[in-house]
């Protein structure tokens, strides 16, 4: 069982910086590839990045540039930075990982990119 819980969404305005944190329990985080997906109102969840666990990333085109994904294997926590933020990044933002074939969610939370 993994359990994955995220934090540091807010009310940012548009050029602004937010971090975000997803802390994992279990035991296992350092042998994880954790993910980071985004869902907007009305819309479907999309990647925004992922990160391996040998430490390898990937992001979504809409994001490169501006966001950094990042893991601390001490502290059980995946991160994403967020940079330069745009009105469209405005969603909830769900850490995921998959392990013994399933797939585990965190709740979310929000993001909101507004003047």
């Amino acid at each position: 069982q993994v359990q994955l819980v995220e934090s540091g969404g807010g009310l940012v305005q548009p050029g602004g910086s937010l971090r975000l944190s997803c802390a994992a329990s279990g035991n296992i985080f350092s042998i994880l590839d954790m993910g980071w997906y985004r869902q907007a109102p009305g819309n479907q969840r999309d990647l925004v990045a992922t990160i391996s666990n040998g430490g390898s990333t990937n992001y979504a085109d809409s994001v490169k540039g501006r966001f950094t994904i990042s893991r601390d294997n001490a502290r059980d926590t995946v991160y994403l930075q967020m940079n330069s933020l745009k009105p469209e990044d405005t969603a909830v933002y769900y850490c995921h990982t998959r392990r013994w074939g399933m797939d585990y969610w965190g709740k979310g939370t929000l993001v909101t990119v507004s003047s």
